[in-house]
């Protein structure tokens, strides 16, 4: 992996992570198109460089993190997700990672269910500001368990974190803004712990370069994840999710011709 890839992944990260198209998908299929064949670093590195793009929520949204009701939300809603992904962690990442096939039979799926998702959610805000503590408690313990149910489909790759975290919140009932912004923060515990288990599994394996790609991926998607998030609550003020599902639906298309041609 040269620098210039690492670059261009970081730059695909930082867009992906937090919009509901699968940064991990994503990153797998840019892989494909660079030829940068599927070792076992690089799959830890598709796993790793999301950390950077996570700690731009950390640098946005660092006061809510002193949010105790918020805290103990989060701790819930990551509790599937911690249980799912530790015992699955071997399956997924020999047999999901870098499964192109998996990638785009999830995005195509995810992108079908995401239009048929707001064609019938009804969800008329006018306006979106940003989430308060008031509404931060709105979303009960209950609730906050089913989010972090929806958001262990992720770890297929392909699926997208933030789409099944974003629909199961709104299938909640929850406003778009706060289950927006809550899956946003939920990405923190998740990422963290997702990053610090593969370290602790295979750091010892890496390379003086392997960390360096690593850093350099981390600080690339850290800086580009800033301008997403602004854009995607930008975006969500006057949009539906509709136009993330039909480019999900093309890409997968598109790949399907390109890889399987």
């Amino acid at each position: 992996m040269t620098i210039i890839h690492t670059i261009i992944l970081g730059i695909v990260e930082g867009i992906s992570e937090f919009l509901p198209i699968s940064s991990t998908g994503h990153l797998i299929l840019t892989s494909e198109i660079l030829k940068i064949a599927q070792s076992d670093f690089t799959k830890s590195f598709e796993i790793i460089i999301q950390l950077g793009a996570i700690f731009s929520v950390i640098f946005l949204y660092w006061k809510k993190f002193w949010n105790l009701e918020l805290i103990k939300r989060l701790i819930v809603a990551f509790i599937p997700t911690g249980i799912i992904g530790l015992a699955l962690y071997k399956i997924v990442k020999t047999y999901l990672i870098g499964n192109e096939s998996v990638v785009l039979w999830s995005l195509f799926l995810g992108g079908i269910i995401l239009i048929i998702f707001e064609l019938y959610h009804n969800d008329k805000e006018e306006k979106i500001e940003e989430t308060t503590g008031d509404e931060i408690k709105k979303i009960t313990y209950k609730k906050s368990f089913i989010i972090g149910l929806f958001q262990s489909i992720a770890i297929i790759p392909g699926v997208s974190r933030s789409a099944s975290t974003i629909v199961g919140g709104l299938w909640l009932g929850l406003k778009r803004t706060t289950i927006v912004e809550f899956s946003f923060l939920l990405a923190v515990p998740t990422m963290l712990a997702a990053t610090g288990l593969d370290l602790v599994k295979n750091a010892s394996s890496f390379s003086s370069s392997d960390f360096s790609s690593l850093a350099i991926g981390f600080v690339v998607s850290f800086v580009v994840a800033l301008f997403a998030i602004k854009f995607f609550l930008k975006f969500i003020k006057t949009h539906d999710f509709i136009p993330f599902g039909v480019y999900r639906i093309i890409v997968a298309i598109l790949f399907w011709i390109l890889i399987f041609h």
